[in-house]
């Protein structure tokens, strides 16, 4: 089974993109899922349907589903959600509240999101499934929680099983209930769970991550940051989608401005995001709510090409940890040491190479240290980021 994750500053238009995706492989004849994630779901409204928290059929071969967070909550969640609820009542808390503030709490949907990746792919009844993420702040907590979760279950349960039958007696005296056996089960197997979903993200052959931008300074900026982040974390972009283009044959005068400015920040989207491909999609004359629109949008977007394919392989740039150093590594090949200057300012990385220029957007984590060492060999930039001395 294909995963293919689509996000975007909100408001550029990916929960359209990702249908147009859908349908247009449904039509090529994958069996495609499409998954909103994004707690202000449009998904259903583009499609002008009705979807709920299981898969309802759309079109031939396609299948939509909108999370719901509280039925996640009661139908996989019950054997913590029993345990922590008793725990809140002996700590004087509504007990009746619990499903509810489960829900609330941060990365629920994620989690919910990701494990339908096992069960779609243990289940074998798609060859791809499309998720329609939510704003790219959101999205990077989900593409980090398989690790993030772990840490936060260990807080939560900081005693093991064997502990935990030890005191279990003891609970009534100090009024504290320990956590059961089907409690750590649960957990083993979410963290099992978990581990299969990262291994399967983290092989660009299986899954990758599309971003979905206009033509717009500020939405370059934020698209920039996801696009560092996704390769801190080690997930492969595969494709650019430059949505709304203002094409050639609107010739009113009062988009003429528009159109330079859109040209201008095009070409910084072909420089930040190099050599990812990059797709155009042109401002349609109708809004895209319906399939007959949504295929319109599909053939602008992809033509001949089979949406599902894998469009790039690999990462421009890595970051990896050592020790207290972080390390940036970026591919140039052709390139000399000579044709090569680096300039660090606030969170930007300024790498040119002869007339060409690339502004990388760096994480905070990076940001706050400075450059120790840059070295150019086997066609490979490092640059080396440490704490001030």
């Amino acid at each position: 089974m294909r995963v293919i994750f689509y996000t975007g500053k909100g408001g550029v238009g990916k929960t359209t993109v990702s249908a147009a995706t859908a349908l247009r492989a449904s039509e090529l004849g994958y069996r495609t899922v499409i998954l909103s994630a994004d707690p202000a779901h449009s998904l259903g409204d583009s499609f002008d349907t009705s979807l709920s928290g299981v898969p309802q059929p759309i079109a031939p071969n396609l299948w939509g589903q909108e999370l719901d967070i509280l039925q996640e909550i009661e139908t996989h969640w019950a054997t913590i959600q029993d345990w922590v609820t008793l725990l809140m009542a002996r700590w004087g808390m509504e007990a009746e509240t619990m499903a509810d503030e489960m829900a609330s709490l941060p990365g629920m949907g994620d989690l919910s999101a990701l494990l339908y990746i096992n069960r779609y792919h243990d289940n074998g009844e798609y060859d791809l499934f499309i998720l329609d993420c939510a704003p790219t702040g959101q999205t990077l907590q989900l593409l980090s929680f398989p690790d993030a979760v772990r840490s936060w279950i260990q807080k939560a349960f900081p005693i093991g099983k064997g502990v935990s039958k030890m005191l279990r007696p003891l609970g009534s005296l100090l009024k504290t209930p320990f956590p059961g056996d089907k409690v750590f089960d649960s957990m083993q197997s979410l963290f099992s769970q978990l581990g299969r979903v990262k291994t399967f993200l983290e092989d660009p052959a299986n899954s990758s991550v599309r971003l979905v931008v206009n033509p717009e300074k500020m939405v370059i900026k934020e698209t920039q940051r996801t696009f560092t982040y996704l390769n801190l974390y080690g997930y492969s972009t595969d494709l650019i989608v430059c949505n709304r283009f203002i094409p050639d044959k609107v010739e009113d005068r009062y988009f003429d401005s528009w159109k330079q400015s859109q040209s201008k920040y095009y070409k910084i989207i072909e420089e930040c995001f190099a050599p990812v491909p990059i797709l155009s999609v042109p401002l349609l004359d109708q809004e895209v709510v319906g399939i007959p629109m949504i295929k319109q949008l599909a053939d602008a977007l992809f033509g001949e090409r089979d949406p599902a394919k894998v469009f790039f392989q690999g990462q421009p740039f890595t970051i990896k940890r050592e020790d207290k150093h972080y390390v940036l590594t970026m591919a140039l090949p052709f390139a000399t040491k000579g044709d090569i200057s680096l300039v660090q300012n606030g969170d930007e990385l300024i790498i040119q190479v002869r007339n060409y220029r690339r502004n990388l957007v760096i994480p905070p984590t990076l940001a706050r240290l400075t450059i120790k060492e840059a070295r150019f060999e086997a066609e490979q930039l490092k640059v080396t980021f440490a704490p001030s001395e």
